[in-house]
Parts: structure tokens; sequence; C-alpha cells
């Protein structure tokens, strides 16, 4: 459907808005602790969940205003939603009990093989092998084991908060990259790769293994720097202990994440496979942890917001992409990924005609390395927002804080895909 300029040029300021509204969320928190009356919207508004869904409705409030309701009906109807579907399933899924279990025996596995002491390598594989898993199980998916894992084995205890920004920075990055060893898991490669004919092969030769070295340059690095603290809690390394479930429900909860994973496009069937998944978590609810519902919807809420906006902001972002060369396009691309999703910045780019296979190269790349400078700028990293923002100072995660600590990784994944 068409837009008078007019929408659009409203989509774009409140797509602005939002973004200073992410920024601002300390701000409505505050706000809630001085003001009893409307502390509830205070707060509200200082869920950084929430900013791009309440923006989202302002939009569509403009849209039935100035072109009637059925204008603003019509764009919903338009919009594609099935990502943030996806990850409210995928993440409700990824965070029960048998699926960690899973993953911990994984990580436990790998831990044996590795002669250093248990907190450190812990802390290194959670950060290192489960990004690089989300290229199998999805990049949501692996942002969700991640941030349970670090939030009950470390963020829970007295950590610095420096080492809290630096490890969820690291943690966004790396997830944001690690998920390229495949055409499937990864947002802005998945919006490409059918187009582009981009294969298995393909993404192991030109990405696969530069993002898989930067993911393990910065979680050893990330290691290195706070052994000691990671060490002064050796003696707290059995404390965080999964309640054992049975092999078969553990095997059921994986065969249906496999399986909504395979029908990631087909929102009916997942969501079908999602509803079979909680008649089998009630039948077996002593082996289970409360399903975080609550955390999941707040994501799809955030991750919806973002639709709803980005769609307007296809007239100023397409005429950047396709007037930059391949240099440019690539620290263009890691920017502006910073200030919107990186899966909507690589649509757009497919839109260009005869873009170069160096700049489609750039744009991609570009638009992964700058997947963790922000909480929009990939679609899991509310996520980690999510689950991680109360064990932080004031119950909340500061975006200006997190870009900066978030620099240092990106830089590092930057070097790996222009240099090697």
């Amino acid at each position: 459907m068409s837009h008078t300029p007019w929408i659009e040029y409203i989509g774009a300021a409140l797509f602005f808005l939002a973004l200073i509204h992410t920024f601002s969320t300390k701000y409505f928190v505050r706000l809630s602790h001085q003001d009893s009356r409307h502390a509830g919207l205070w707060l509200m508004l200082g869920e950084v969940e929430v900013v791009f869904g309440f923006w989202a409705f302002i939009l569509l409030g403009f849209m039935a205003l100035i072109g009637g309701y059925e204008s603003a009906v019509e764009y919903l109807d338009t919009r594609n939603f099935t990502e943030p579907l996806f990850v409210f399933v995928i993440l409700v899924i990824a965070g029960t009990r048998p699926i960690l279990q899973a993953a911990q025996l994984l990580i436990d596995t790998l831990e044996r093989l590795i002669p250093l002491p248990g907190t450190i390598t812990y802390y290194f594989l959670t950060l290192s092998i489960v990004p690089l898993l989300g290229s199998f199980i999805t990049e949501p998916a692996a942002m969700t084991l991640a941030a349970i894992i670090l939030r009950d084995r470390y963020f829970s205890k007295k950590i610095p908060e420096t080492m809290k920004y630096s490890t969820i920075a690291i943690l966004l990055v790396n997830v944001s990259i690690g998920g390229v060893l495949t055409s499937y898991a990864a947002p802005p490669v998945l919006m490409v790769a059918g187009k582009w004919g981009w294969g298995l092969d393909f993404m192991l030769s030109m990405f696969g293994w530069k993002a898989a070295l930067a993911v393990f340059i910065n979680a050893v690095i990330a290691s290195w720097v706070f052994r000691k603290v990671l060490l002064s809690m050796d003696d707290l390394k059995d404390d965080y202990e999964i309640g054992r479930v049975p092999l078969l429900v553990m095997l059921v909860h994986l065969t249906t994440l496999v399986l909504v994973v395979l029908f990631s496009h087909h929102p009916v069937v997942f969501m079908g496979l999602f509803l079979f998944f909680l008649g089998f978590t009630e039948a077996y609810h002593r082996y289970q942890s409360p399903l975080m519902l609550r955390e999941g919807l707040l994501v799809a809420f955030f991750l919806a917001g973002l639709v709803v906006l980005g769609g307007m902001q296809k007239w100023w972002l397409e005429p950047i992409l396709s007037s930059l060369n391949s240099a440019m396009l690539f620290t263009g691309a890691t920017l502006l990924t910073a200030i919107t999703d990186n899966a909507a910045l690589t649509y757009l780019g497919s839109l260009v005609e005869d873009l170069s296979d160096a700049s489609k190269y750039a744009l991609v790349a570009g638009a992964v390395t700058g997947g963790g400078l922000t909480v929009i700028a990939n679609a899991p990293n509310p996520v980690s927002f999510s689950l991680l923002k109360n064990t932080f100072e004031h119950q909340s995660i500061n975006p200006l804080m997190l870009f900066v600590y978030a620099l240092f990784p990106t830089i590092i994944a930057a070097c790996c895909f222009v240099f090697l």
C-alpha cells in the first residue's frame, strides 16, 4: 500500500522519538518513584520492551486520524509478524528446565576438556559455544539459554557492574555474529539468503569461520579480564544446579524446539506445536520451572512495535544504502544497525537492484557486526534485557553504557569480517 508523505514523515519522527525513549527509560523509572499517582504508567514507560509498541500505537492513531481507521487496519494487515511470534515461542521453550539441563550437559562435557578453573571455563563457554549454537537452534534460543545461565550462575552473585555490562555487551555481539554459520538462524541473513542464493557452503566460507574466530576472541578477552572475579567464585560453582528431569521429557522439549525452528516461517504450524507444548508442560509440571510467558510476551510486543514503526522507514533508508560503495556500506550498515533492526536493514538492501557481490557481503557483515550496539539492533537482544535487567543496579540496563561497552567487541568482529 502507498502512504502519503505526511504519514512517512510522522513515522520517521515517531521512530526517532522511540529511539530517544529507549535511551531514557531510567528517567521514567525514577519518575515512578516520585509520582505515586501515575507510578504504574511511568514504570510501564520505563520498560525497554514496551517502548516501540507504545510508539507504534501512536503511529496507528495518526494513521486513523489522517486516513481513517481502515488505513491503519490495512497497514497492520500488510505487516509480517511471524518473527515476533517466533521469538515469543522460542524464548518460552528454550527457557524451560529440560532445555537448560540439555545445555548444561553440553557445557559440562566441554568444561571437562579444558584444563582451567571451573567458573572461568563455564563463563568462556557460555559466551562462545552457546552463541555459536545460535546458528543451529536460532539466535533467540541461544540468547535465551546464555542469558539464563549468566543470570543464575554469575549475575545473581555480587559481581561488579562493569563485568555485567561487559558480559552482556559481548553476549549481544557474539549472538549477532554467531548465527551466520548457517543461512536460516540469523534474521539479517535469513532476509537475503533465498534471494541471493546463499547456502550453507557460502555462509561457512564467507562468514562462518570469521564469525567463530571473533566470538572466541571476545570470549577469551572477557574471561582473562575478569579472571580474578571468576576465580573468587570457585567455591560457589556448585550453587547453580538445574533440577534433573527424565530423559523422555528432555527429548520431547528438544524435539519441539527443533520442530519450531524447522517451521519458523509457518506461524500456524509452530503456534500449533506451542499449544501442544503448553499442554505437555502442564501434564509434567513437576519437571518444569515457571514458564517465561511474561518475558516472552514483552519481547514479542517490542518486536511487533519495531515491525510497525520500521515499515515507515524505507523512504529514507533505501536511498542511503543504494548510494554507498562496499567499504562505506559496511561502515554505514554497522552504524545504521544501532538505530534500526539489522534484519530490516538487510531486507531493504535486498530491494536495491544490481548490488555487487562485494556490496552484498558488506551489507550483511556490517548488519551483524553492529547487532550488539543497542537493544533494537538485533531481534534477540530484548530477550537478554528482559532476563538480565533485574540483576543490574536500579533493575535496569543503561542503553548508553551498553553501547560504550559493546564498541570493543564490535571492533573485534569488524576486523575479522574486513581483514580476513
